[in-house]
């Protein structure tokens, strides 16, 4: 169960930069193959992390000279059609699921890329095309189960530990090594879904007339923005709608996402939930540096919409990009303490990409910039899956008035902070 020393590079990691050796691996296949890991690391000393598929920019999968548990053979999934749930071993990808649980006329509330691990999302808050009707990832959370600092295995549920399950909605894998879960379904059958490329030439006008069609948006569209480079270097602007409500209504439901200006290639059509998901992933190929900034901002106000313009005109390598995420709806519905995810007001939320290739210029100050640009403009907090240590102002403000309730579970269960996946409000070491 346990190997030797390995390096960071040994997973796919996104991030070329992460050089963290970790003193052994324990690849596990069972719940009590990783309770004899946290023991055998306490015995050692030695510091935690847990691995599921290595997708964090920071690598923090990786605890240098730690010992790192490795959930990624851990795959298993057992469909209740009935209950409309999935049990979920904590290795399994979004992709996967979804692909299994298409074949019973069932899909799960997951992120936009495929190769990202459900419950690493789901931990963190998970944003998607499917939150304004069915809310976060971490929101479908329906029970867990958790192996803690001691060696312990928790059952934890809305009847078992409530406080527990709270806090793992949204609030990371700071509590313990979670072995399994189960995640709701819902049946919505293939949504209508696809991309519409404007020209950087009509970005200012695209992304201003875009600003009252998001705040308008109903339950079941949802649209994603993206400012990025095509294979020739050219600067664009794509506006990805999906629409998981009435199939027959899907054509009228997106129709405004062509007419926001003259498209340079317009494609929206069914498209099985699994298919959709995985075309993403293309677009985060291993090996790659990369330096990710996040900011929530109420509205494409004027001036967001300059910084936004600025930003896409300024990058220095291609692959840097924004990724707009909306968030409204059902997500905005969900009571404060039905989960820790501590922001629930309609937003949009901006994830700024800095990537480049080893060797090629950095654009982690191009991220930084643009990060500072819509500070003025940004509501308190951000995405705690995407926020790093470095951000500990975003941080204080991301679990709102649930910081308090957040950190006293956490103290409760793991007093000596072995665990530290995403930050918290306070650092505990």
């Amino acid at each position: 169960m346990v190997s030797q020393s390995c390096a960071a590079a040994y997973w796919r990691m996104p991030a070329a930069a992460v050089s963290s050796r970790a003193a052994c691996v324990a690849r596990c296949r069972t719940t009590a193959d990783v309770q004899a890991a946290v023991r055998i690391a306490h015995a050692l000393g030695l510091p935690l992390s847990v691995f599921s598929g290595g997708n964090d920019w920071l690598g923090r999968a990786v605890r240098d000279r730690g010992l790192v548990i490795d959930v990624s053979a851990m795959t298993t999934i057992e469909v209740d059609v009935e209950a409309r749930t999935a049990r979920i071993g904590g290795g399994v990808r979004s992709d996967v699921l979804a692909r299994e649980t298409e074949s019973h006329g069932l899909t799960p509330v997951t992120g936009t890329v495929g190769l990202v691990h459900m419950l690493g999302l789901s931990l963190g808050g998970g944003y998607g095309p499917l939150e304004g009707r069915f809310g976060l990832a971490c929101d479908n959370l329906v029970s867990a189960e958790l192996v803690t600092a001691d060696g312990t295995v928790r059952v934890v549920d809305a009847e078992h530990e409530p406080d527990l399950l709270w806090a793992l909605r949204g609030g990371g894998g700071n509590f313990g090594v979670v072995t399994a879960a189960v995640v709701r379904l819902h049946r919505i059958g293939p949504v209508y879904s696809g991309m519409v490329v404007y020209p950087w030439s009509q970005a200012e006008s695209v992304l201003t007339r875009l600003g009252p069609l998001l705040t308008s948006a109903p339950d079941e569209l949802s649209v994603q923005t993206i400012i990025a480079s095509g294979r020739d270097g050219a600067s664009f602007v794509a506006v990805m709608p999906t629409w998981s409500g009435a199939a027959e209504r899907g054509p009228e439901a997106t129709a405004p996402v062509s007419a926001l200006g003259d498209p340079i290639s317009s494609q929206i059509e069914p498209t099985a939930w699994h298919a959709m998901i995985a075309g993403v992933a293309q677009s985060f190929p291993a090996g790659r540096h990369a330096h990710f900034r996040t900011r929530n901002v109420a509205s494409f106000t004027p001036r967001v919409v300059r910084s936004l313009v600025e930003a896409g005109s300024s990058r220095i390598s291609s692959l840097s990009a924004l990724s707009i995420h909306p968030f409204h709806g059902a997500a905005t519905r969900v009571p404060v303490a039905e989960a820790a995810f501590g922001e629930r007001r309609p937003h949009q939320m901006i994830e700024i990409v800095g990537q480049w290739e080893a060797g090629a210029p950095s654009d982690a100050a191009w991220a930084d910039r643009v990060d500072a640009s819509l500070a003025d403009d940004a509501m308190p907090g951000g995405y705690p899956n995407l926020l790093g240590p470095d951000d500990a102002d975003q941080v204080r403000d991301a679990y709102g008035a649930g910081a308090g309730r957040l950190l006293t579970i956490k103290s409760r269960i793991d007093s000596d902070n072995v665990f530290t996946a995403t930050p918290l409000p306070v650092d505990l070491r």
